[in-house]
């Protein structure tokens, strides 16, 4: 079982399914299921009753949870694979664009 290298809080852009192409920020990241809620991508309605939250009810559109294999970061507007470096004797996010040197991230 690999571990999920993306965090919430990243730039992502969808590489699959209907939303191919569009990108947001990741407002969740499910470890669980190896999900990740990305912002205005995946859109559902939900239908929900009248509570004390929301006293009118009725329809809501909100984000589904994507596949994480299904999102691939964005280092500077261009999709980049996430690798982990040891620097300092401290564990790292590294981003790798195509055909260029890692940088890291965090």
């Amino acid at each position: 079982m690999s571990s999920i290298k993306i965090k919430k809080g990243d730039l992502v852009r969808v590489i699959a399914g209907k939303d191919k192409g569009k990108d947001g920020k990741v407002i969740a990241v499910n470890h669980k299921n190896n999900t990740v809620l990305v912002e205005g991508v995946n859109m559902i309605t939900k239908h929900t009753k009248p509570s004390a939250a929301n006293q009118q009810g009725g329809i809501i559109h909100q984000e589904g949870p994507l596949h994480v294999s299904n999102v691939m970061y964005l280092y500077k507007g261009q999709p980049a694979r996430i690798q982990y470096q040891i620097k300092d004797g401290k564990k790292v996010r590294a981003a790798k664009v195509k055909d260029a040197q890692a940088v890291i991230i965090d």
